[in-house]
């Protein structure tokens, strides 16, 4: 939108969060709260975006300008009330014409196309103020939204100086709010603190603009939960469910099948393919990718994941891992960071990943560790097979070629080459590379003790069974004979 200037409120401290993290620094669906409302705000593409801070302001400008490299930051040094905020920014922004947009950055259900609507009623109104209000059944907490008998906007009052009568109303202000620049300019420095919180209210425009005979208007959202904040764990618990069901609700309507919407969670920033399928009890977060047809869960954790067309996975914990197109991982598998698993590839029950580059087809199907490594394509690695990768200073890679196959119960000591089509022995350690097409056996020659369980387990049903007497058949030594009948042998 053309000369739109956009404030985010972003300085209070949020005590009733008891928290060492600031408020719109807390995570719900995968961004902070503000990030949420930065993501909205930008949806306008407003020619500004300004953000307010205050407490811990090293932490949240640096946040917000991760987010919005080209926003500007104003520091309000200390909170006395919106309209403070609201001339802090101003300050910061230099001349302001056209229409400046007022944001708390505590509304992480806030839409862009609302913000949108909102702003575009505001302007072709041509009014000097446009609050966004809704209706609440329980409206405690929010200012309300006072009008004249002609159903014209009079006033915001707000909770603590509402009279009961005003109280009972049930239309509240969001706490945004569209003014024209030239007016806010000049309104900011008629509004007082004679209040019950000593405070500047940015609502008191409202009441300057009736003064001056200006029209003030107000645009009614229809989804007055966009416009709810957070000030504590269980109003941050309650948004963080409702924006999860409209996350899981769009994607189902989208194509995706949900079997169990209740407890599935999926982040904002997720992209989920057409047809792909997700189980109970699975969570996709960050900027997860699932790709078409592919199936996930039950009971799967995955976090800046990438999982290709058709692949299944079920049963895992995944991170900054990437699953090839029809791969197959789980149950019970742990993907760390640096995971790559090729087209067609498997990683099977109990295996843990990390920094490992498995090739289009190889397999480590059960109970093994596979750190620093490299596996080539057709490969497939031996049950309770350990990458040893650490020497206890510095990590090693190890790199096994094409179309090996080596034995279970293998140990590869890193530095190691294992070369194309070689293979391991069960049992081997490897120390030394092994050359292409080649057997490495590092144990020696089996050699078996006769009559070890009879010399060495006697009176055991491990001995019994060697002998082939039955397991609870008792041994009597030949030298004492059988006790008489009704007697006991000591």
């Amino acid at each position: 939108m053309e000369n739109l200037t956009v404030i985010v409120l972003a300085a209070g401290g949020g005590t009733r969060m008891r928290s060492k993290t600031m408020k719109v620094l807390h995570p719900v669906g995968g961004r902070s709260m503000v990030g949420h409302v930065l993501t909205a705000v930008r949806a306008m593409e407003p020619q500004r975006i300004v953000a307010v801070v205050g407490n811990q302001r090293e932490q949240v400008g640096a946040h917000i300008q991760e987010l919005v490299p080209h926003a500007l930051l104003a520091v309000q040094e200390k909170q006395e009330g919106t309209a403070h905020a609201v001339r802090v920014a101003l300050e910061a922004a230099g001349p302001t014409t056209g229409t400046v947009i007022v944001a708390a950055g505590d509304t992480p259900l806030l839409e862009g196309e609302s913000l949108r609507a909102f702003a575009a009623e505001h302007e072709a109104a041509q009014r000097a103020v446009s609050i966004l209000t809704g209706l609440l059944a329980e409206p405690f907490g929010y200012g309300r939204i006072v009008r004249t008998a002609e159903g014209d906007v009079e006033a915001i009052v707000e909770e603590k100086d509402a009279t009961d009568e005003q109280r009972a109303i049930r239309e509240i202000s969001s706490g945004i709010l569209a003014f024209d620049a030239e007016f806010l300019t000049e309104a900011l420095g008629r509004i007082g603190n004679d209040n019950a919180k000593g405070e500047y209210y940015l609502t008191d425009t409202v009441r300057i603009a009736r003064e001056a005979g200006l029209t003030v208007g107000a645009h009614t959202i229809t989804d007055v939960t966009q416009t709810e904040g957070a000030n504590d764990r269980v109003q941050l618990a309650h948004l963080g469910r409702l924006l999860n069901d409209r996350i899981v609700t769009r994607w189902m309507r989208e194509g995706v099948t949900v079997m169990d919407p209740a407890t599935t969670w999926i982040d904002a920033d997720v992209v989920l393919g057409q047809d792909a399928t997700i189980l109970p009890g699975t969570q996709l977060l960050g900027a997860t990718v699932v790709g078409e047809d592919a199936v996930v869960g039950p009971d799967t954790t995955l976090k800046d994941c990438e999982v290709g067309a058709g692949a299944r996975v079920v049963r895992t914990h995944a991170e900054l891992a990437v699953i090839g197109e029809g791969a197959t991982v789980g149950p019970f598998s742990f993907l760390r960071p640096g995971t790559r698993l090729g087209a067609e590839g498997k990683i099977g029950t109990f295996v843990e990943t990390k920094n490992a580059v498995i090739g289009v087809g190889a397999k480590v199907p059960h109970l093994s560790y596979v750190g620093d490594a490299e596996i080539g394509e057709g490969t497939n690695i031996g049950a309770g097979t350990i990458f040893a990768n650490y020497d206890g200073v510095a990590k090693h890679r190890t790199t096994v070629g094409r179309h090996a196959r080596t034995g279970s119960n293998n140990t590869f000591v890193a530095p190691v080459t294992i070369g194309d089509g070689a293979g391991t022995a069960g049992g081997t350690v490897v120390r030394r590379d092994v050359p292409p097409g080649a057997l490495a056996v590092s144990s020696g020659p089996q050699r078996n003790i006769e009559d070890w369980a009879e010399r060495k387990r006697p009176g055991t049903p491990q001995a019994a069974a060697a002998a082939g007497r039955p397991a609870g058949e008792r041994q009597v030594d030949p030298g004492v004979g059988t006790p008489p009948s009704g007697e006991t042998q000591s």
